[in-house]
C-alpha cells in the first residue's frame, strides 16, 4: 500500500495567553516538519510521532519534559503512551522523574518489556537500567512553572476548577499515518500544577489519552484528564469513525459528550485510516500544526485554519 503521509500535532488544549501565543504556533510547527521529514523518507509513523513529540518535549513552551509543571510536594512527575496501530502494540509511563523525554522511554516500555505500562519507583528503575539519561528537576521547570506553583499554594482548589479555568498547561501529542498505511498515536504530559503527588491522569491511559488501530485512525487527546478517563475520549472518538463519521464530525461529538456528560473541556487531534485528519478543542485555545502533501496548516483559536506551503515552512 503506497498512503500519502500525513502528521498532526497538537501543543495542548487551555487559554494559552499571548506571551506564549507564537512560540506555541512556531513550536507545533517545528514538530510537525520534523515528524513529517521521516514520513517523507518512507519512515515509520511510529518514528515519526515520537520525534515529533521530542520537539515538543524539549520546548518550554509546553507542558511535557522541559516545560513540566511542579506537583503539591514541588516535585516534576511526568506521564506518557505510544502506541502502534499496526498490531496494537502500545508502551506508557506515568509518576516518573527526571527525564526530559518521556515518550521515548514510553517506547522503551513497548519495545523491551512484555508490559503495556510501567509507574513510580519500577519505572524509574527501568529507566536507569536502560541508561535513559536523566536531568535535574531546575532544568526541566522554567521560571514560570515555579511562580504558578507557589501561587496554587496559597489557596486550594480542585484539580478541575483548575483545568476548567483554563489557566494551566497541558499535554503535547502527535499522530501520524506512514507510507504504508500504518498510523500512530503519541501523548505527553507534565500533568497539572499542584497535583496531588501520585496523581496520573489521562495521557499515559489506553483509549483515553491516545490510541492508535490500523483499522480505524489514531488519536492523540489534551484537556481536562479526569473528565476525559471517564468517557475514554480516545477510544470513543475512533468508535464514532468506525460508524462512518468523518475525523471532524467524530471528534466534535465526542468532546461535545464530554462537556455535556462530565462538565469537561479539552481538544483533541485524530487521523484515519485514509489519511483524513481533524484538530478540535472546547477550550479558548489549542496550539495544532498538520502536514499533508505539500501544505503545512495551523492554527491556535478556534475556527482558525493557515496554510503554507511546505516549502516555505520553518
Amino acid at each position: 500500500m503506497d498512503r500519502k503521509p500525513v502528521i498532526v500535532v497538537h501543543g495542548g488544549a487551555w487559554a494559552i495567553p499571548d506571551y506564549l501565543a507564537e512560540s506555541s504556533t512556531n513550536g507545533v510547527k517545528s514538530a510537525a516538519c520534523c515528524g513529517f521529514s521521516i514520513l517523507a523518507q518512507g519512515g515509520s509513523s511510529m518514528h515519526a510521532v515520537e520525534a515529533a513529540v521530542r520537539v515538543l518535549e524539549d520546548d518550554k513552551a509546553f507542558d511535557a519534559g522541559h516545560g513540566a509543571v511542579l506537583n503539591a510536594d514541588g516535585n516534576v512527575e511526568l506521564d506518557a503512551i505510544i502506541m502502534d496501530g499496526k498490531n496494537l502494540a502500545v508502551g506508557a509511563v506515568s509518576c516518573i522523574r527526571n527525564i526530559s523525554n518521556p515518550i521515548t522511554f514510553a517506547r522503551s516500555v513497548l519495545e523491551k518489556t512484555p508490559h503495556a505500562m510501567l509507574t513510580g519507583e519500577g519505572a524509574n528503575a527501568f529507566a536507569e537500567k536502560m541508561n535513559i539519561p536523566r536531568v535535574s528537576t531546575d532544568e526541566l521547570v522554567t521560571e514560570h512553572s515555579i511562580k504558578e506553583w507557589e501561587e496554587y499554594q496559597k489557596y486550594t482548589q480542585s484539580v478541575t476548577n483548575l483545568f476548567n479555568s483554563e489557566k494551566v498547561h497541558d499535554t503535547v501529542g502527535a499522530v501520524a499515518i506512514d507510507s504504508d498505511g500504518n498510523v500512530s498515536c503519541a501523548t505527553s504530559t507534565g500533568g497539572i500544577t499542584n497535583k496531588m503527588v501520585g496523581r496520573v491522569g489521562d495521557s499515559p491511559i489506553i483509549g483515553s489519552g491516545g490510541y492508535a488501530d490500523n483499522f480505524v485512525g489514531a488519536v492523540s487527546t489534551t484537556g481536562h484528564g479526569e473528565s476525559i478517563m471517564k468517557v475514554t475520549l480516545a477510544r470513543r472518538v475512533l468508535l464514532h469513525m468506525e460508524q462512518g463519521k468523518s475525523p471532524r464530525d467524530a471528534s466534535d461529538q465526542a468532546l461535545d459528550y464530554m462537556k455535556n456528560k462530565v462538565h469537561g473541556r479539552g481538544g483533541l487531534i485524530t487521523v484515519s485510516k485514509t489519511g483524513e485528519w481533524a484538530a478540535r478543542f472546547t477550550t479558548q485555545r489549542m496550539a495544532w500544526a498538520g502536514i499533508d502533501g505539500e501544505m503545512l496548516y495551523y492554527g491556535l483559536n478556534s475556527g482558525e485554519q493557515f496554510q503554507e506551503s511546505l516549502h516555505n515552512a520553518i
